[in-house]
């Protein structure tokens, strides 16, 4: 029997101080909080017995896989689109700063939040994590990958792999900063789905229900 574990680990807290909705845009690296993150998940997976490494090709997931990778010097990270951050049609935008759904240019974006109409659409978001996953699970047969990605991607992957809706209030996604969400696989097959938080005791307290990118 051919087990695997697929570990998707979501970035270190990003330098963002106007609170911008940064998704694919370049430039927005680790916080010096966010490397602290970043360390504590190289402590945490350096005895793990990994055979593959993957991360999405944004500063702040490579940032974050840096420390995980020295560990193991003799793996390669491979960079994969598939596992990089929803597009979104308020990237660059902050919420606070640009009163955005008080614009009427913006409300068309938000005509449809089941889909949602602002950006990639939750399917097409789940369907291509699920495909780099599973790539992940195969390379990583008999042994355990790291595959470093974004909050909404994994969050779609995990609702995805356990067959739940994919329409959700983003404040009740479990999928906190350089959290870990495990997926295991048995020849091939899902066979369950693991969540922890190795650096947990660094993410900052949230002190509103308010959505803000990157917290």
């Amino acid at each position: 029997m051919a087990v695997s574990v697929v570990h998707v680990v979501r970035h270190g807290q990003v330098h963002n101080p106007e609170s911008v909705l940064y998704g694919r845009l370049p430039g927005y690296g680790l916080s010096e909080l966010g490397k602290q993150m970043a360390e504590r998940l190289g402590e945490h997976f350096a005895e793990a017995n990994l055979s593959w490494l993957v991360c999405s090709p944004l500063q702040r997931a490579q940032e974050t896989m840096a420390p995980i990778a020295a560990r193991h010097p003799d793996l390669e990270v491979q960079l994969d689109e598939r596992v990089i951050e929803a597009a979104n049609h308020f990237e660059g935008r902050s919420f606070g700063r640009d009163r955005v759904f008080l614009q009427p240019r913006t409300w068309w974006a938000v005509r449809n939040p089941l889909r949602p109409s602002w950006g990639e659409s939750y399917v097409s978001i789940a369907s291509r994590m699920q495909a780099a996953i599973r790539d992940a699970a195969r390379h990583a047969e008999g042994a355990e990958a790291v595959v470093v990605a974004h909050e909404l991607p994994i969050w779609m992957a995990r609702r995805s792999a356990e067959n739940r809706t994919l329409v959700h209030d983003p404040r009740r996604r479990e999928a906190r900063l350089a959290s870990v969400t495990s997926f295991s696989f048995s020849d091939g097959r899902l066979t369950g789905v693991l969540y922890t938080e190795p650096a947990g005791d660094l993410v900052p307290v949230r002190t509103s229900r308010r959505y803000r990118p990157g917290a």
